[in-house]
């Protein structure tokens, strides 16, 4: 099913499963960001400062794209695929990091998202919305590469799942490393008996500035109760596909990266109760260092999957 509903004064989207049992909202017009998620009428989604201050002040919340990066980059201005990117004369709101390092993106809160479908589908709906990079010249003048960003969001059943296509719409190459942060969150259960498993084996070493040093370590975290636990680390993403898990209160949900998202970032701080896993199309930074960045070609795309499932226990 489909529908709409108000959220602090914005139009949100809609798809359900169910009556009640299972709803997702996006709002097209605050960067297609994923505002909700509730499951029986409990809110699953880490709402932080909420959906007026993400487009206001361009904090987090929910499940935001991150693009044209993801995390962090170490410098305002650098050279990638042959091109100057200027994030210093844009004139953009910039969101950075305690560092003074630009984080999370252009498209924080961004207006100008059009509604391709909005349609109900067996068990559940569908959304699409595109964003034509390429029509914004203050986006050009930071990240010069025209293109254009589609966004899919389907919910069948209990499984929501996000599609991202990238496709290079000018006459030059378009570097790719969008990524999602979805926060999750378990509503009336106490955050040091929440059960995690974070299926990785393979951890980037960050630097004292949380920058990929370069090197990977192998990594093996037990899966069991969050406890006093923190977490803002980057891994390689698992094997196979198999799923991150966040369960407790009766309520299991698992993400999984389907396709086209090699990383994986998870944070967990000590003063909110959320918990992210984080799609990644490239490490942190990879828009300066060119490690693992792979770039489309004119006319052609990159897509990326990931899903998020949410069931009873």
């Amino acid at each position: 099913m489909i529908g709409e509903r108000e959220i602090e004064g914005f139009q949100a989207l809609t798809l359900s499963f169910e009556a009640g049992e299972l709803e997702a909202a996006f709002v097209p017009a605050a960067g297609m960001v994923g505002c909700s998620l509730r499951h029986r009428g409990d809110e699953l989604l880490g709402q932080r400062g909420g959906l007026r201050a993400y487009v206001e002040k361009h904090s987090t919340m929910g499940i935001p794209l991150l693009h044209p990066w993801a995390n962090r980059v170490s410098r305002k201005r650098f050279a990638v695929d042959g091109r100057e990117v200027d994030l210093d004369e844009s004139g953009l709101p910039l969101s950075l990091d305690p560092n003074g390092l630009p984080i999370h993106g252009l498209l924080s809160g961004a207006s100008g998202w059009r509604v391709e479908r909005h349609e109900a589908v067996e068990m559940g709906g569908a959304l699409a919305a595109s964003f034509d990079f390429g029509a914004r010249d203050d986006l050009l003048a930071a990240f010069p590469f025209p293109h254009r960003v589609d966004v899919e969001a389907t919910l069948a059943g209990p499984i929501l799942t996000i599609k991202t296509r990238v496709t290079a719409t000018g006459d030059a190459a378009v570097p790719v490393s969008f990524g999602y942060h979805p926060y999750f969150r378990l509503p009336g259960v106490e955050r040091s008996t929440w059960w995690v498993d974070i299926p990785v084996s393979e951890r980037v070493v960050l630097d004292a500035e949380e920058l990929p040093s370069g090197r990977t370590a192998e990594a093996r975290i037990t899966a069991g109760p969050l406890s006093s636990k923190t977490f803002d680390d980057e891994f390689m993403a698992p094997e196979a596909s198999a799923p991150f898990v966040l369960e407790g209160g009766g309520r299991r949900v698992e993400v999984s990266f389907r396709d086209g998202y090699p990383y994986a970032q998870v944070y967990a701080p000590d003063d909110d109760d959320v918990i992210a896993f984080e799609p990644m199309t490239a490490p942190t930074n990879a828009l300066v260092s060119g490690r693992d960045l792979t770039s489309v070609q004119a006319g052609e795309s990159y897509e990326a999957a990931f899903s998020v499932t949410v069931a009873a226990s």
